[in-house]
């Protein structure tokens, strides 16, 4: 392909996976970055808090980058951004709610907030060569925005996490002319969420979680816990609707839930008639019957409000009989075990708990098949790129985008790390850059790699036995030990006989050891782990992880 009037779209997230979304593209020097997310840990991610992308690219070509882009306040899209612009000093745009929420996550985080550019809806902004717009588009959070980038090379859109909803909580419908007056003066490539593309027909209206709401608030009689996703503030406000409705109060607990409600509140994105929200430290001051919970914890998160509620672990509130319980949200996959156990363990208390699909609290925020088409008529755009979601999301989108005309050459299902180029005419992989996960654990980031992860899953699956001997330097004699200390492999005061045989093989491999002359402690340390990894196999059909400690003297 020629070297001349190419653009390269590089996804380092959000391909093949749901989370972590973040899609570079460059026009010969210059870069301009959507999004910069983060995905929560796999079950096997022991220990691990958060996942973010891998951005050595964007290390080495810093000074290439013009901007980042985003597309909305949710943390698959946002989350990363705390850990990038320590190292990345560029600025950032985003609309009003976006921003505040990121502010929020950036002072907790003691990153500066300077280089955050508050954009409306509808705005185009100059960023480099770039020409971004922001079009508005219906999500499950308020100030969603899709993106139209003119570059030299012509038009890409980006229509960031979307659905179509003609009947929005906040009046505010997808705009559906800007996408149209783009597809009618020719789109080069477009970029689309393909979360639901698995999903025939259309994705149901914000609104329809409002009539689930009446009837759950009209035949509860005691108190009503409504858990969802902090950053759903359609979803609050329904929740504060149906409550004043009702004559409740509404409290809110949760760190997240409290923090978006404060600044949805003081940037006018949610609105309740003064003395409605109360503190959750007043709710004993009400009778049950006149209160409603907004909670974190619809995901069954360990640590969340309605999870520590559920085993009777939450300081604020205990459930007692006669709660009526909503979650208002759908498991993430790999979530749906512990979001199973906090319903049981609500249930035991004497909860009436009201979830799942069928019951229409909760609905998606992503567009459905017929949406997704309706989208790809409006744009007609000459290549197309499947992005947000796994591999088979993208399999699928980009079958919808053929049925619909377009060239099977011209669909591109891309992976993490691929350089995709484009001319006018034709695209191409053009090679990969690196690209893949950074797990973060506590203040540490990146320093938890695939070694320390398999140490962690066998010290779970076995546990460890630890073999302390002092041994003379000069000598090579053994003056104390061995003792083995064990822990998460066998209860010790049960099995003596096991722990003293195991001394015993020890002390047998020591002395094989040390039978030649000017050994070194490592192949002393070798031997001793093999011999004992050996018998406790063939005794218990375990591989504890075995650390012999040598202590010179």
């Amino acid at each position: 392909m020629s070297k001349q009037q190419k653009v390269q779209i590089i996804p380092l997230g959000g391909l093949g996976e749901i989370g972590k979304n973040m899609t570079v593209i460059r026009y010969e020097d210059e870069i301009l970055l959507i999004d910069a997310g983060l995905m929560f840990p796999d079950e096997d991610m022991l220990g691990i808090d958060l996942v973010i992308p891998d951005i050595t690219y964007l290390r080495e070509n810093r000074e290439k980058i013009k901007g980042i882009v985003l597309t909305h306040g949710h943390e698959d899209h946002i989350g990363a951004l705390p850990y990038v612009m320590r190292e990345l000093n560029v600025p950032v745009y985003g609309t009003r709610l976006t921003l505040g929420i990121l502010e929020g996550r950036l002072k907790e985080n003691n990153v500066s907030t300077g280089n955050l550019h508050p954009v409306v809806q509808g705005d185009i902004v100059n960023i480099g060569c770039f020409s971004v717009g922001f079009i508005r588009v219906n999500h499950s959070i308020p100030d969603a925005v899709g993106l139209s980038i003119k570059t030299p090379l012509g038009m890409i859109i980006h229509t960031g996490d979307f659905k179509l909803d003609y009947t929005p909580i906040d009046g505010k419908m997808t705009d559906f002319k800007r996408f149209s007056d783009l597809g009618n003066r020719g789109v080069l490539l477009m970029m689309a969420d393909s979360t639901n593309a698995e999903r025939e027909g259309h994705t149901p209206s914000e609104r329809t979680v409002g009539a689930a709401f009446e009837k759950a608030f009209h035949n509860a009689r005691g108190r009503i816990i409504v858990a969802t996703f902090s950053s759903n503030v359609h979803r609050i406000q329904q929740v504060i609707d149906t409550a004043v409705k009702y004559k409740r109060k509404v409290a809110v607990l949760g760190r997240s839930m409290v923090n978006v409600v404060n600044i949805s509140l003081e940037m006018g994105y949610l609105n309740a008639p003064e003395g409605t929200i109360i503190d959750i430290d007043e709710i004993n001051n009400y009778e049950s019957s006149k209160i409603v919970v907004c909670t974190t914890g619809s995901q069954g998160e360990p640590m969340s409000a309605l999870t520590r509620m559920s085993v009777s672990d939450n300081r604020k509130v205990t459930i007692v009989p006669g709660d009526t319980i909503i979650i208002s949200a759908t498991p993430i996959p790999g979530n749906e075990k512990l979001v199973s156990r906090t319903i049981d363990n609500l249930m035991k208390l004497g909860a009436n708990v009201i979830y799942g699909r069928s019951e229409g609290i909760h609905v998606s925020g992503h567009a459905s098949q017929e949406e997704l088409k309706l989208m790809h008529n409006l744009v007609r755009p000459k290549f197309f790129i499947p992005v947000h979601g796994e591999y088979r999301h993208l399999v699928c989108h980009s079958k919808i985008a053929q049925e619909l005309g377009m060239p099977k050459e011209n669909v591109f299902i891309s992976e993490n790390g691929q350089v995709l180029e484009f001319t006018r005419e034709k695209g191409a992989v053009a090679g990969k850059v690196t690209a893949g996960r950074v797990l973060v654990d506590g203040l540490g980031v990146g320093d938890v790699g695939n070694i320390v992860l398999r140490d962690r899953r066998q010290l779970s699956q076995d546990g460890i036995i630890i073999i302390v001997m002092t041994m003379d330097k000069e000598s090579g004699e053994v003056v104390a030990g061995p003792d083995i200390v064990s822990r998460g492999f066998v209860y010790v005061r049960e099995s003596e006989a096991l722990m003293d045989e195991a001394r015993a093989r020890v002390a047998d491999a020591l002395d094989r050891a040390l039978e030649g002359r000017n050994v070194d402690w490592t192949t002393i340390k070798m031997s001793v782990r093999d011999a004992l990894g050996r018998y406790l196999f063939d005794k218990t059909r375990r591989r504890p992880m075995i650390l012999p400690i040598i202590m010179e003297v």
